[in-house]
């Protein structure tokens, strides 16, 4: 399953994209304000630009794996091995408050904003169990 985050929209809160999969749109995403990180840059100029729980992950290509996250209470899709980011999970939230890091989606956007986030979560939860179930790698690639 290949997953992908297209950035579309930028403020001073947040980051807002299209959510991809196997190339056929799902949702909207959104993430915390793009800083401009890059997964070729170094740990200590990653550090130097990223603000805590403010900063969307450097763009790039990640393993997503499922992850008992006590924050969510369930099992989320984790990224795996993102430079200087850790428990960057998919989850639901509506605000870039909710996102601490982590990317958020929703059925609608607007600014700073996705909605009806549980609902497309869960359809999204169903499909990436299954990939996995079926022993698929799952790769997700931002840009």
């Amino acid at each position: 399953m290949q997953l992908l985050v297209n950035r579309t929209t930028r403020t001073a809160n947040s980051t807002i994209g299209d959510f991809s999969i196997n190339g056929a749109f799902f949702s909207y995403c959104l993430e915390p304000t793009d800083r401009g990180l890059t997964s070729a840059m170094t740990l200590a100029q990653i550090a130097a630009i990223k603000v805590m729980d403010e900063t969307c992950i450097p763009t790039g290509t990640y393993n997503v794996t499922s992850y008992d996250s006590p924050k969510q209470g369930r099992t989320v899709p984790l990224l795996e091995d993102v430079p200087g980011f850790a428990d960057i999970e998919i989850h639901v939230g509506n605000y870039p408050r909710d996102t601490d890091g982590c990317l958020l989606l929703g059925a609608t956007q607007d600014v700073d904003f996705v909605g009806n986030s549980a609902v497309t979560v869960q359809a999204f939860y169903d499909q990436f169990f299954a990939a996995l179930e079926n022993n698929e790698v799952v790769t997700i690639t931002y840009q």
